[in-house]
This record gives C-alpha cells, sequence and structure tokens, in this order.
C-alpha cells in the first residue's frame, strides 16, 4: 500500500509502474468530472439550433465522451482497465460563458477508481464539441477540466473546494 504522500506509479528508483491492486476488496466506486468549452454566443446559438455542418454537435460529444471513458486505459499508460458499468454525460448550454458545460459520472464496481475515466469522458467530449464547430470558431477554448467528486475505495469521498 502507498503512504501518503508518495507517488504509487513510481517504483522505489523512480522508474514508471503500474500499481498492484489485486489485494484490494471490490467496492463500488463514483467520480465526476467538469469542463467547459467557451465559445462566441453567435456559435453556441449555431450548435444549440442544431445547424453545424458535421452534424449533431452534442450527440456526438456524449457518444465520444462515453467510449473515451471506456478505453481510458488506452489512453493513460498507467491506468487499469476498469469494467465500468456506467458513463452519463450532460452537456449544458451556458449563455454566462458563453458556451457548454461538460460534465461526466462514472462508475465501477472494482478495485480502483474511475477519476480518470471521468476526467477523460470530459476531456474528449469538450474536444469533439471543439472539432464539431471548429470551422466556425478556431478560437473556442477548453477549460476548466477538473474532477467534482469521487466516492469509494479506501480513501473515502472526495470534493473539490472541500466541500
Amino acid at each position: 500500500m502507498a503512504r501518503a504522500g508518495r507517488l504509487t506509479h513510481l517504483g522505489r528508483g523512480g522508474e514508471a509502474r503500474m500499481v498492484d491492486v489485486s489485494a484490494k476488496a471490490d467496492t463500488e466506486r463514483t467520480a465526476l468530472a467538469e469542463g467547459r468549452v467557451v465559445m462566441t454566443r453567435k456559435t453556441l446559438d449555431l450548435v444549440l439550433r442544431g445547424d453545424a455542418k458535421k452534424g449533431d454537435v452534442l450527440g456526438a460529444a456524449r457518444i465520444a465522451g462515453i467510449l473515451a471513458a471506456k478505453r481510458t486505459h488506452e489512453l493513460i499508460p498507467l491506468c487499469h482497465p476498469l469494467p465500468v458499468t456506467k458513463v452519463e454525460l450532460d452537456i449544458a448550454p451556458d449563455p454566462k460563458l458563453p458556451g457548454f458545460t461538460v460534465r461526466a459520472t462514472v462508475k465501477v464496481t472494482g478495485k480502483t477508481g474511475v477519476e480518470m475515466e471521468a476526467l477523460t469522458a470530459v476531456s474528449v467530449a469538450c474536444l469533439t464539441i471543439y472539432d464539431m464547430v471548429k470551422a466556425v470558431e478556431r478560437g473556442m477554448r477548453i477549460d476548466g477540466i477538473h474532477l467534482v467528486e469521487k466516492r469509494g475505495g479506501k480513501s473515502g469521498t472526495y470534493r473539490a473546494g472541500g466541500g
């Protein structure tokens, strides 16, 4: 087991390694991550009208985020492959940004958490929104990607901001 403050993906000599989780108990674990795609009001309106040349921007982003969560171990070298049981993507327009807030909830019953899966889902969903409308606006910004909450496992519950 890792001691507090120690990087678990580093061996004694500093080499990268996959953490051995075989002795850990299977528990239900969930993670919620969030990010934003900031764009002009004109681009936001185009997406909301469904007038993007590439098609259903938000539908494509949801599917891309779900697929990304399921394949996180193929993208992040030291992540374990997990039997993900739930991936939910919520993409909400926010006229104040203007743009979209993307939230992903991922759930698994397993030996390790799903924070990376939730963060990957949000990242890829945001990138997909960008890709779908970049011909209209290349100056969009993806920002604020972070873990909002995680539950389960030995370390229990974490909430961003300590709340």
